[in-house]
Formats: C-alpha cells, structure tokens, sequence
C-alpha cells in the first residue's frame, strides 16, 4: 500500500494551505485529496474527532491507523511522487518518531513564518472556526499553559508553537539534513515562483514547470458578525456541494459580506512574544544561515 514520499510538516498559519495547492499542480506530484491528515501525530490515539469517510472535509480529517492513512493515497499514480500536508507534525511531540519509523526516506518540508505573527494568525483562525470563546489575544494568551495542562488541543497553543528551533531539533536528530527543506513564508509571499520551484528542485521533480500561483489560500480573517460566523461554520459538511453549485464571484461576495481584514497585533503583544522567541530565532538564524532581524522586530 501507498505511503508518502514527503511531507509538509507546517507550521500552521505560515503558508502550508498555500504550498500544498502550489504543489498538486505538478503533474508529476500526487497530494492527498484531503490535505490535512494528521496521521503521525496522533497515530493509535483514539478519539471522537478520528477519521471516517462520513466526517471528514477535503481540508481537514484525524486519521489514527495505518490502513485509513494508506487507503487515502491509493489512487495515487505509480510514477507520482505522493505528499500530504498536516501541520501538527512539526510540533507534535510524537510525529518525528512516527515518520522515522514508517517512512524513513522520506522528504520533509517546514515553511516557517514570524513567530509572533504566527501565534496572532493562529488566534484569528481559531475565532474564525468558532473554537476561541476568548475574544481577546492577551487573555488567550494568558490562559495558554492552563489549557495545556488541561490537556487542550493544539489549537490553542498559540505561543508554543512559535519555538521552531526546539521543534526541528527533533527532526534534525533523526533525519538527514539532505532530507529537510525549511523555507520561509516571508518570501512565499515576496516571492512564491520561486519558492515553489526551489521545491520542485528539492523532490527531484521537473523544476520548469510553471505553478500558477496568483491565488493566497487561507488567508487570515475576523468574523463582522460572530453569530453568522457560527452559521457558516455549521455548514461545513455541505462546503463541498456548495463549491460546486455557487459561482466564485458569488462565494468571494458571500465571504466579504461575512469577515473582514483583522487589526495588526498590538505592539504590546508583539514585543511581548519576540522577547519570549528571542534565543529560539537567533539558533534558527544559525541553523539557517540567514539573517530573521526581521523577526526580532
């Protein structure tokens, strides 16, 4: 049966939506139909939110046996290179083991982003998905090692996923440094022809092909109104059938009817949580061999 032959292991909220649609463009590249399957992080871990054909969305399932996750990538063309993209894994305790364990050989892409503007984006999403009661980022920044003690979700922990360096540790024990390709998403954005053919380069795949790139996939939004916001939440099942009825310029007005362009983060926060990040950035700079100021800003 089918496994990966790379993965896109995050982070969340710094471009990994954008690079997997960039990516199934290739043809000679196979992406899992859903694009995010979180099997190594929370493999033989049973819960209410595990896969099955009736609850998943084509964005997002938990798949948490092997056959599930194999089952996925059997279409998948015999000369393709088959990939999936599940954020958690970068910050999943567990998910550098798993991988080792199952796909030793495989390639391993991390697009990383500002770290403070990585926890505020993930704030954002999580209100977005009516899964943040707290309105406030200070508070929910407040409560986060309550809820992780509590045992809460990834989600919500939005300041420690921001510790790339302490993360990747964990990859780089284990993994080849041939295998691990780290990109940033500051130039995704400057730059997304040329971040995606580097990558093409990196899986050995044909680099002159072209990846149309000129649409940004999850982009961070506020709800106008939290009551719609919930509405339309609830009607993520029939997302998929209303893709296909609804005309895009009708789904771009719905959308900008329903959120809007969020604030920056404050520059209390901002200050706050690169103070937090500092020694972790100047041991990725290091790592990187590139100059993240930028980051410390």
């Amino acid at each position: 049966m089918s496994m990966p032959d790379f993965l896109i292991i995050g982070a969340q909220k710094a471009g990994t939506s954008s690079l997997y649609y960039y990516l199934k463009q290739h043809p000679q590249i196979y992406m899992s139909p859903i694009k995010e399957l979180h099997f190594f992080t929370y493999e033989g871990e049973k819960s209410n939110r595990s896969f099955s054909t009736a609850k998943h969305n084509e964005s997002f399932a938990v798949v948490d046996n092997i056959e599930d996750y194999q089952k996925i990538f059997q279409a998948a063309p015999e000369s393709s290179l088959v990939g999936e993209a599940s954020p958690s894994y970068i910050y999943a305790p567990k998910a550098a083991e798993r991988i080792k364990y199952h796909i030793p050989n495989a390639k391993l892409i991390a697009i990383l982003r500002h770290p403070a503007e990585r926890a505020y984006s993930n704030f954002l999403h999580a209100i977005r998905q009516n899964h943040e009661p707290l309105q406030d980022f200070k508070q929910a920044l407040q409560q986060e090692e309550t809820r992780i003690r509590d045992n809460s979700g990834f989600l919500w922990h939005y300041k420690s996923k921001g510790f790339y360096y302490k993360q990747l540790s964990r990859y780089l024990d284990l993994f080849d440094r041939s295998q691990i390709k780290i990109c940033l998403y500051e130039d995704l954005k400057t730059n997304p022809v040329g971040v995606v053919k580097d990558l093409f380069e990196f899986l050995e795949v044909d680099s002159s092909f072209e990846p149309d790139v000129s649409r940004k996939y999850n982009v961070s939004v506020v709800p106008k109104n939290l009551l719609l916001n919930t509405l339309i939440t609830n009607l993520k099942p029939i997302k998929p059938a209303l893709k296909t009825l609804l005309p895009d310029g009708v789904r771009h007005y719905i959308r900008s009817q329903v959120f809007d362009t969020p604030p920056p983060i404050s520059p209390e926060m901002r200050k706050q949580l690169i103070e937090g990040y500092r020694e972790d950035i100047l041991q990725m700079q290091d790592l990187l061999g590139r100059d993240l100021s930028g980051w410390l800003k």
